[in-house]
């Protein structure tokens, strides 16, 4: 029977001493250096992905931090888009104080409710931005025609808003106002159709809108008396003037001296008597006057 291959490892120190022998089989050598060629082998297969693991996480280090940059944009932008929707819907609450004077036809018509997710509202009911985004530029859109349709209507609207008698015809102490009053003449109560503004005799009147000049004379009560016809069935007249400055059918624009104030007519005192009439009706005036209000009432009572 043939003996077995061995292979013998000897040990020797520097002066040629033996240490140690030892004899290790043939087999078992050949078994290291088949398993080390295989783990060469499998080193050369892996390597390559080894390399590419190294380069995937470097890449994805770079990504996790890119992507928390990108949630932070994310989560400021879904705070900004909350903003934006908090300033749209105080349009809407805006848009419906301007028409509502106009009556509840003018307006027009919504096709939408609202916009929801409030700031209160959880991660998982959050729509997406893009969905966000997207509703967001439809109500936007909405709210432009609103304006659009509201700036429409001003148009058509500001002659009639231009024709208004809005100021003050002459600035002084409201001495008696626009309904019922004690009479200056008796113990009665009675009607007083507009306002009697305190001024001294000679103080300018000024016309408080553009229109033409239906009657500038003498009244029986008023004394001096000026009708402006403004039109839209808008009259104002000034009463109790001691001086005119326009003529029948004399066009004036806002701010031209139309008189000077006095104390003609049946008049207790220096003052002017404005009143405005529609439709032959005498209205209250400061329902008309836009600019800020004038003195308080006085207690005396000016006719």
């Amino acid at each position: 029977m043939r003996k077995p291959k061995q292979f013998n490892l000897l040990m020797v120190r520097d002066d040629g001493s033996r240490v140690l022998r030892l004899s290790v089989p043939g087999w078992v050598v050949a078994a290291l250096v088949g398993g080390f060629a295989v783990t060469l082998i499998g080193l050369a297969f892996i390597y390559p992905d080894y390399v590419s693991l190294r380069s995937q996480r470097a890449t994805f280090s770079a990504l996790s931090a890119r992507l928390d940059s990108q949630q932070s944009l994310i989560e400021a932008s879904q705070q900004r888009m909350r903003e934006i929707r908090g300033e749209i819907n105080s349009w809407r609450d805006l848009h419906a104080r301007i028409w509502e004077p106009f009556g509840p036809g003018a307006a027009p018509a919504r096709r939408s409710a609202g916009i929801g997710g409030g700031a209160g509202a959880s991660e998982g009911d959050r729509p997406p931005v893009k969905e966000e985004m997207d509703r967001l530029l439809g109500v936007v859109k909405e709210e432009g025609e609103s304006i659009r349709s509201l700036e429409r209507f001003l148009g058509r609207a500001s002659r009639v808003l231009a024709s208004l008698p809005s100021r003050w015809p002459v600035r002084g102490p409201v001495n008696s106002d626009f309904g019922q009053r004690r009479s200056p003449w008796a113990p009665s109560s009675e009607f007083h159709s507009g306002i009697d503004i305190g001024a001294s005799i000679g103080t300018p009147v000024k016309a408080p809108a553009p229109g033409v000049v239906v009657f500038a004379s003498q009244h029986p009560e008023y004394g001096i008396t000026v009708i402006i016809q403004h039109g839209n069935d808008t009259k104002s007249l000034y009463g109790h003037l001691s001086r005119l400055s326009v003529t029948m059918d004399q066009e004036v624009q806002r701010g031209d001296t139309i008189a000077l104030t006095g104390n003609t007519g049946r008049s207790s005192g220096p003052h002017l008597h404005y009143e405005i009439q529609v439709k032959g009706q005498p209205v209250n005036p400061h329902s008309y006057i836009w600019e800020e209000s004038g003195p308080a009432v006085a207690k005396s009572a000016s006719r």
